[in-house]
């Protein structure tokens, strides 16, 4: 009997399971157009994949150096 109960529950998970990455499968199929970031320069509408790669190099590295550069909070309980 328990073993009847042990693979029913796993039926039951397996089914769940399956459920759910079908429903979360279904909705990654539509793309949804990501929005232009507050201060990041759109590229040129003729840019290559190649130019728009380094732009975007670049502006995370410009904001990596910024953020390095501020100084840490300290904190109250130390």
């Amino acid at each position: 009997m328990r073993v009847v109960f042990g693979v029913l529950s796993l039926l039951v998970v397996v089914a769940i399971v399956g459920f759910l990455a079908k429903k979360q499968l279904g909705s990654a199929s539509a793309p949804v157009a990501l929005p232009q970031a507050a201060g990041v320069p759109a590229s040129p509408p003729g840019a290559s994949p190649v130019q728009q790669s380094q732009q975007l190099r670049e502006q995370v590295k410009k904001d990596v150096e910024s953020l390095m550069q501020q100084a840490r909070p300290t904190s109250q309980d130390e």
